[in-house]
């Protein structure tokens, strides 16, 4: 069972697009027809071949059924999904683990960004690893503003990896290196830092659009904005002096 698993996941429908855009999805149903709007929309009209795929974080309420219609209704729409909730950081590792495109976006189902700013990323994502947005006159909480300076501040100190915005759901990210990357739980605030950490790693940061959450509810909290961040750090620095890097000259396989 296990090795049919990897055989389907390593071949499948989205090996035939240059991007993958990974949608995590937790208890997001209220979100369900704007997210069908503004995702059709950029597949459908973007010039690069670009997919959707939906990763379903063991939601309560009705999102599997709702990502599952929209899928059967469009031609570009994918979607695995967890059996039960396993987190962020877990739902876009998976994304990055299933697809088989060039490249991997993110963004997240809140929709607090726009699909259609992926086509600014893209521009540059032949010269840099990654390309990521930062959120230009962000629509948030002055509470919540403060808080994401903190965390940041603190971030940037202990990776160095001289980020403006790791919060921004905004990606694209090349897949071979996505898919080095060493996840665990919490390491989805440190994409910077992670893709600095690979041999000819390098990112670029690009404004990008905000827009205030119109339904849903927010996931995070004071706890999972500042004092888990806080944690990761020492996580990462751990991690940062014994990560492997390696490079095959030549094989006989």
């Amino acid at each position: 069972m296990k090795e049919f698993a990897e055989k389907m996941l390593a071949s499948n429908s989205t090996s035939s697009y240059d991007l993958t855009v990974i949608v995590p999805v937790y208890n997001e149903e209220d979100n369900m027809t704007a997210l069908e709007k503004a995702l059709s929309e950029f597949v459908n009209s973007t010039p690069y071949a670009s997919c959707i795929l939906f990763v379903n974080d063991g939601s309560k309420d009705s999102s599997l059924s709702g990502i599952q219609t929209l899928c059967a209704r469009n031609k570009h729409f994918y979607y695995i999904s967890f059996a039960k909730n396993a987190g962020l950081s877990a739902a876009i590792k998976a994304g990055f683990d299933v697809a088989q495109s060039k490249y991997v976006g993110y963004i997240d189902a809140d929709l607090q960004t726009s699909p259609e700013d992926f086509n600014i990323l893209y521009q540059y994502i032949g010269d840099y690893k990654m390309v990521m947005g930062i959120r230009a006159q962000r629509k948030d909480s002055a509470f919540k503003l403060i808080q994401s300076k903190i965390a940041n501040s603190f971030r940037r100190m202990m990776t160095h990896d001289g980020a403006t915005d790791t919060g921004c759901p905004l990606k694209i990210i090349h897949t071979e290196y996505a898919k080095r990357m060493p996840f665990f739980t919490g390491m989805h605030r440190f994409l910077p830092a992670l893709i600095l950490l690979q041999d000819g790693g390098s990112y670029k940061e690009v404004p990008v659009r905000h827009f205030p959450r119109t339904a849903g509810v927010s996931k995070y909290n004071l706890w999972n904005r500042l004092i888990s961040p806080f944690k990761d750090c020492f996580a990462y620095r751990w991690m940062k002096h014994r990560y492997i890097n390696y490079q095959i000259k030549e094989n006989n396989l």
